[in-house]
């Protein structure tokens, strides 16, 4: 019906960018397309407006700003609106359930918000609006108890409904608060008799009287430096409860409506209105047979449709809602049990030596946790989680130090600790506020998508009434001139547009895609979105990550590539050789302590490429328990040694020498943004820590002393990369330091002025299935895409021996340089081919035009490569640029999951339809944002829409197919 055909993209000069609307039946929220205005011009992250002066907004400059208008009730307008109501038999009312920011303009008048009793909430998304009425709520302290407060979150009451008690119910003195602990958007603490708020989407907004606007409620990652956070000593009973009464029972609750509810709201849908409609009209003019079945069939439909929502809500809140009792820390010293939905921000909880479930956000102040992130992040490789340093001049942020934070939702495997020390967390974020409640409400309240089959839905429904109400007019005129009776006239005439408007389009609809559900359920497809059925059939464009979706998930040790350092001559890399053949040296030492594995049920566990490093040195990882720290003056967690038993160390001060083993003293988890990771550790009878660094070749390189990387560092990286190898580096440095500075000193401080050791040559096989599926998709004039975290080099082999890149195409590598020293941005273009090293070829600064030819007889001789350094340069310096880009780009390497999504962001800015294809946390952002994200993995953060559980990427072209059908 309408679906776009698949062909190949215009030239970027006459991009058509798709005008059209989407209408989403929600009880407080609509969708309408906006026309060419202020709001369209939003920035290049998500089509965000820009703010205008006179315009009240909340979260202003973020990704979820809105404007906010304030209202108060006129009552004029509501006794005039009633009345109307009353005179159309309910049909104005009818109206206002379609569209209720109607009703708040017609029962009320716009106001400032400092006397507004109603707010209508804005939300833009490109060309699409969405539309919130929420009351503003008052509560007050003088109205609410301790006891109140404790009976509520028993109970599971509600925050709306318990400040409608609050206001209602008169509470004894001797347990009214004085005052309550409101946070500030700067994160301190404000005592206010009562306060204003309204919640909107599951987040509680504050009324700032001061500066006249609404603030979103802040949790304790706010405004804090990691030193308060470690300055938290855990609250008293009361102090604890004051602050329940702001942010309400720790819990994430998803609700479930009443099938009968379920059922009245959607029946309620214009589409089952018109057809009761028809329906009636046809019963009158005795038209009963074909009356009979579109009603049966719409209640089956209708029934259907409502089944399947009461069962997805069901699936939801069982997955989602969970509580525990928990202990946390008062005043510093006693310990105390509650219940998880007590826990406020600033609550000292104490993690179980035995783990458990995170039921909130919260940073570790003291000890190791070894945590499974998979609902979150994707991954279910467990990750450590080390202690926050202690640092006036260090602000906390959540992104910035998620390797420090334990986040809602995931699970506690194990925990470590030092002697008899506890394991200590201080809660940052609690209920819908915290990294799990955003996943769910991203699930409840999704984006509108720019959906061109329902659009052109409605398109048809149009162009049919437009005749429909030709054929009405024409039928009453030659109707009255042969002096019809008028309720013949109008029987006729009404019959005419049932006729011309199909009533059962939406059941048709509705089957279509319950059918589709059930074929892709049998090739092992589940879908959370159905209406993405729809666009997956007209997607033009597919994203690729590499590792684990183009690739096989495990990597195999090819090799190590030392580094000689002759007496008298500089240092260079050597033949690539076995760990096996390596001496017992540095390098050696730096691939069985730098990782981040563990041992859980006696089985090692960690990052895949991290198991096969540590398995090629044939070395043991042991994680000993008190008694075996004594030696290592209780500060190792785990120490690394020879299988051999018979292998020491030189020690020529001692008779007796001590056996070779490496204790771990500190972890600096592996970072995305950094490149790297890195371990201090200290061997057995060693003076002296040291430390070892692993990461990406640049980047280790460039952490390096000079004279220590090898002239033909380059070279041989080239040699490698170009076959498609994974390349790794190694480093080393030593530290003189005290146990104390090496626990408390930062990443940035040892994390430098570093020895290079080596190469570390790890091979990634390509899936059977991947060139196949891939040159389908070519052959359907579908686009293919990669984006990957991996090295350039390594992407564009991959991507050439799965024929993404075209062995005759030219790639473009382009980098670019921010502005330096009054230097303005520039751009350089090189070429690169299958075996030969990059050269440039031309080089433009910012303010040169940057003009390339788009003619489709070029355009199919070459294509673009970009990492992602080079990428944020061009999105913030470059938009001319960046277009040409996105519509020639092949290969995006080196890009961090921000990017990821900025590339599905300006695809789809571009009139794609993008579906994404990942497995992995780096993948969830560009997931969601796509058209239609497709996971290979079964984690519940990267289920976004569609979830495989059996390997391959064939399920991709079922999908494909399944979409076409319903078009």
């Amino acid at each position: 019906m309408g679906t776009p055909a698949r062909t190949r993209p215009p030239p970027i000069e006459h991009w058509p960018i798709p005008v059209g609307f989407s209408l989403v039946r929600q009880v407080t929220a609509t969708v309408i397309l906006m026309e060419d205005g202020p709001h369209q011009h939003g920035d290049a992250d998500g089509g965000r407006p820009t703010l205008q002066h006179g315009v009240d907004y909340i979260n202003p400059g973020q990704e979820d700003q809105a404007e906010v208008y304030g209202y108060e009730r006129s009552k004029l307008k509501t006794a005039i609106t009633w009345i109307f109501i009353i005179a159309t038999a309910g049909l104005l009312r009818l109206l206002f359930h379609w569209i209720p920011e109607l009703m708040l303009k017609c029962t009320h008048s716009r106001c400032s918000l400092t006397v507004a009793t109603k707010v209508l909430i804005v939300e833009y998304f490109k060309k699409y609006k969405r539309n919130f009425v929420k009351n503003i709520h008052e509560i007050d302290a003088s109205k609410v108890s301790y006891e109140r407060e404790y009976h509520v979150i028993q109970s599971g009451t509600s925050n709306e409904e318990a400040e409608e008690t609050a206001e209602d119910q008169p509470m004894s003195d001797l347990n009214v608060p004085t005052t309550l602990a409101v946070p500030t958007q700067s994160g301190s603490i404000r005592d206010v008799p009562s306060v204003r708020m309204f919640t909107c989407k599951k987040i509680m907004y504050i009324w700032d009287a001061e500066t006249e606007t609404f603030y979103r409620l802040p949790g304790l990652d706010s405004g804090q430096t990691t030193e308060d956070l470690h300055n938290c000593k855990g609250f008293l009973w009361g102090e604890q409860t004051r602050r329940r009464f702001i942010y309400g029972d720790n819990v994430i609750k998803v609700p479930i409506e009443p099938i009968h509810r379920l059922l009245f709201l959607e029946a309620l849908n214009p589409f089952y209105i018109f057809q009761l409609f028809s329906v009636c009209l046809w019963y009158s003019d005795d038209y009963v047979w074909y009356a009979t079945v579109i009603v049966v069939t719409s209640v089956v439909s209708l029934i259907s449709e409502v089944y399947q929502m009461h069962q997805n809500q069901i699936a939801l809140s069982s997955t989602i809602q969970s509580s525990d009792i928990v202990q946390v820390v008062r005043d510093s010293e006693r310990i105390e049990t509650i219940p998880s939905e007590h826990l406020v921000p600033g609550d000292l909880m104490v993690i179980p030596p035995q783990g458990c479930m995170m039921q909130c956000d919260a940073v570790l102040l003291k000890g190791n946790c070894i945590v499974n992130e998979s609902m979150l992040t994707g991954e279910s490789v467990p990750v450590t989680k080390t202690s926050i340093v202690d640092r006036p001049d260090v602000m906390y942020s959540a992104k910035e130090h998620s390797r420090h934070t334990l986040f809602c939702g995931t699970q506690v495997i194990q925990t470590r600790f030092y002697g008899g020390e506890r394991v200590v967390a201080v809660v940052v974020r609690t209920g819908f506020l915290t990294s799990k409640g955003s996943l769910v409400r991203s699930i409840m309240y999704p984006p509108p998508v720019d959906f061109k089959f329902q659009q052109d839905s409605y398109k048809f429904v149009g162009v049919l009434a437009g005749i429909a109400s030709v054929g009405f007019i024409q039928t009453v005129i030659t109707k009255a001139q042969r002096g019809l009776s008028a309720g013949a006239i109008a029987l006729d005439a009404l019959d005419l547009i049932t006729i011309v408007i199909p009533p059962a389009l939406p059941m048709a609809m509705t089957v279509g895609i319950l059918y589709a559900l059930q074929r892709l359920k049998h090739h092992k497809i589940f879908c959370i979105s159905p209406r993405s059925i729809n666009i997956s059939g007209v997607l033009n464009c597919i994203c690729f990550d590499k590792t684990g979706t183009l690739t096989e998930d495990g990597l195999d040790m090819k090799g190590v590539v030392p580094v000689s350092r002759s007496s008298g001559t500089e240092a260079k890399l050597c033949q690539m050789t076995t760990p096996d053949m390596l001496p017992h040296d540095h390098l050696l030492y730096a691939m069985a302590a730098c990782h981040s594995i563990t041992i859980i049920n006696l089985q090692m566990v960690g990052d895949p490429l991290d198991l096969k490093m540590f398995e090629s040195t044939k070395w043991v990882l042991d994680e000993p328990g008190l008694d075996d720290t004594n030696k290592y003056d209780m500060m190792m967690p785990s120490v690394v040694r020879p299988s051999a038993p018979d292998v020491v160390i030189s020690n020529e001060n001692v008779e007796t020498e001590p056996p070779l083993e490496v204790g771990i003293l500190r972890q600096f988890p592996f970072s995305s943004s950094l490149q790297r990771m890195s371990v201090i550790t200290r061997r057995l009878g060693g003076q002296n820590f040291d430390l070892y660094c692993k990461g990406s070749p640049e980047m280790i390189a460039s952490l390096s002393l000079p004279e220590t990387v090898p002239s033909n560092f380059q070279e041989e990286l080239l040699q490698y990369t170009y076959q498609g190898y994974r390349v790794l580096a190694l480093a080393w440095r030593p530290l003189k330091l005290t146990y104390l500075k090496a626990q408390r000193i930062s990443r940035d401080e040892v994390e430098c002025d570093l020895v290079f050791l080596g190469l570390l040559v790890m091979e990634n096989r390509l899936k059977i299935e991947t060139k196949p599926v891939i040159n389908q998709l070519h052959q359907a004039n579908i686009r293919t895409i990669m984006v990957t975290g991996d090295n350039m080099l390594t992407a564009l082999s991959v991507g050439r021996e799965c024929g993404l890149v075209d062995p005759k195409q030219q790639v473009i590598n382009i980098k670019a340089y921010p502005p330096h020293q009054g230097i303005p941005a520039s751009l350089t273009f090189h070429t690169t081919t299958a075996n030969t090293p990059a050269s440039p070829v031309v080089t433009t600064q910012m303010n040169a035009g940057v003009h390339i030819n788009f003619d489709e007889e070029v355009t199919d001789k070459y294509c673009f490569a970009i990492e992602g350094k080079s990428w944020a340069v061009v999105h913030a310096h470059f938009p001319d640029v960046l277009q040409k880009l996105v519509v020639r780009g092949a290969v995006f390497a080196r890009m961090n999951p921000d990017q990821k999504q900025q590339l599905v962001q300006e695809l789809q800015a571009l009139g794609y339809y993008v579906g994404m294809c990942g497995d992995g946390a780096n993948d969830c952002g560009a997931l969601k944002a796509a058209h239609a994200g497709i996971s290979l993995s079964e984690a519940e953060a990267s289920r976004e829409t569609y979830n495989k559980t059996r390997p391959g990427h064939p399920y991709l072209l079922k999908l494909i197919s399944q979409g076409e059908t319903q078009n």
